[in-house]
């Protein structure tokens, strides 16, 4: 039987489990000492082994963030998605950056398809805020073909971008969810990237 928690435990606790509900992710020794004030990351360590002790909380080795929910467990799968850098939502740029890190991620809460192929990017810009993804946010993204309305990274005549894939008339373009940006028209080709399938949201 778990054993009882004390007042602040219970709080970082509730902290644990709002923050994954909102974003997919446990937060970091450093978010939780910073959102309680703690003097040092040392003091957020020890209430994660408490909690753990008190079997509140499985925390599963060698994964960054990684932590599960007792009395979640039957509907959680925890997996590792690689981040490619970041991708400009705004005017093309340059190809997505190398493989940087990963995100440890509860893809049944996401919606996230266990056997998909999936990646993540870093979002950079303002031209996707009117479908509510913000500079700072990560976007996962599907190896997949597109459909029409989907959002997706692609390649547009050399230079990466994140966009909703739109076809009119058969010809397909890249539509910005900004008024202040363009939308962008291939002039010689448009390859799909990724297809959006989930949002780690950072703030809007």
């Amino acid at each position: 039987m778990a054993l009882a928690l004390t007042q602040k435990q219970q709080a970082v606790l509730d902290f644990l489990k709002s923050e994954h509900r909102k974003t997919g992710l446990i937060p970091s020794t450093r978010e939780i000492q910073a959102h309680f004030g703690f003097a040092s990351q040392t003091a957020a360590m020890s209430h994660l082994r408490a909690l753990e002790r008190k079997e509140a909380v499985i925390r599963i080795p060698g994964k960054a963030r990684a932590v599960m929910f007792p009395d979640e467990m039957d509907r959680e799968e925890i997996v590792d998605i690689p981040v490619y850098g970041s991708i400009a939502a705004g005017m093309g740029e340059d190809q997505v950056q190398d493989q940087e890190s990963c995100v440890s991620i509860d893809i049944s809460s996401l919606g996230v398809r266990g056997n998909a192929k999936t990646f993540a990017l870093k979002v950079r810009g303002e031209s996707m805020i009117d479908a509510h993804i913000c500079d700072g946010d990560t976007v996962i993204l599907e190896f997949r073909e597109p459909r029409k309305g989907d959002v997706v990274a692609a390649l547009i005549d050399g230079e990466t971008t994140l966009k909703r894939y739109v076809v009119e008339k058969g010809k397909p373009y890249l539509q910005a969810e900004n008024e202040l940006y363009p939308d962008l028209i291939p002039a010689r080709e448009l390859i799909i990237q990724g297809v959006m399938v989930a949002l780690l949201r950072n703030s809007c």
